[in-house]
């Protein structure tokens, strides 16, 4: 899985989108989770180094050199927390902190790290977690020590740092599936289509523009100052009927299926049903569990009836 596009040489946005039919089911298979899930970061744990590697993978021009994607800032400070949570990652001489850039590092194309990305919104990191390729069962305890705490800071860095929210039209006050982008960089997130959540990973401890937009909406902006703690924002984005009428258009760049708003609101139907039903057993459930409590004193209670012998 490590050639995610069979190792394509890039063409435009760096990744090639050859034609998805000719890949391995497997392959396909992680595409589409990758899609359809909106995963907010991951990572590909590797042997035979020792570093925490970031995007991009490779170069235009295919040379050997630093070649930055849009969140280098970001995805420069993760492998950092990374590194510097580790045993001893950040103390290698061979790369300056414990991390390195992909393509600074030696050139790949095609890989799951750039392409999860570009196609998913997803910031993965690949992390070399041990010098030796192939370790030997009785070292893997010893690893994972040396890895625990690298892992659960990430994760923790991710969850309690950036901005995240919901998007909601105005007029219904229903969440819409938008985007969220940050002034200066070049890159955005994508709202989930069901609760119009979306999380965002920037850098702590600096100030920036967010701004959220949809098709057939007015974009909305507010400024921010992100702190060591996350920051939670909702947008409430006004129709734009500019043409007379309000453009419902849920086209999805990333392969989102949700061509349509009538797709939407069918889904939006699901989720309504779905709460119902919750609703009716629980209400069936107290009723039923009140009846068996007046029971249960009815009978502790009652006078024993003499036993004929």
């Amino acid at each position: 899985m490590d050639l995610l596009l069979d190792g394509v040489a890039m063409q435009t946005k760096l990744i090639s989108t050859e034609i998805f039919l000719t890949k391995q089911p497997e392959t396909r298979a992680i595409m589409n989770w990758v899609k359809q899930e909106h995963f907010m970061a991951s990572a590909s744990l590797h042997g035979g180094a020792l570093v925490a590697n970031y995007p991009w993978d490779g170069t235009r021009d295919t040379s050997k050199r630093y070649y930055g994607c849009p969140d280098d800032k970001t995805f420069r400070h993760m492998a950092s927390v990374y590194s510097q949570s580790h045993y001893n990652m950040s103390l290698s001489k061979e790369f300056e902190g414990g991390i390195t850039n992909g393509a600074f590092w030696y050139p790949i194309y095609g890989g799951m790290q750039d392409w999860n990305y570009i196609h998913g919104g997803c910031f993965e990191l690949t992390l070399e977690i041990s010098d030796t390729k192939w370790p030997k069962a009785v070292e893997l305890p010893i690893i994972w020590e040396h890895n625990r705490m690298s892992m659960l800071n990430l994760l923790a860095s991710l969850i309690k740092s950036g901005v995240h929210g919901r998007i909601f039209a105005a007029d219904t006050g229903r969440p819409i599936p938008g985007s969220v982008m940050i002034k200066g960089i070049d890159s955005k997130v994508r709202a989930s289509r069901a609760f119009g959540d979306y999380h965002r990973i920037i850098v702590p401890g600096e100030k920036y523009e967010v701004m959220a937009s949809m098709e057939g909406f007015r974009p909305k902006s507010t400024h921010i100052v992100l702190e060591q703690e996350a920051v939670s924002l909702d947008f409430i984005l006004e129709p734009d009927r500019a043409d007379g009428q309000m453009k419902l258009l849920y086209n999805d760049d990333n392969g989102c299926p949700c061509g349509n708003s009538k797709m939407f609101h069918v889904q939006e139907a699901h989720l309504w049903l779905y709460l119902l039903v919750v609703c009716v057993l629980l209400t069936l459930y107290l009723v039923f569990k009140r009846k068996g409590a007046s029971k249960l004193l009815t009978y502790k209670y009652s006078p024993r009836r003499p036993v004929a012998v």
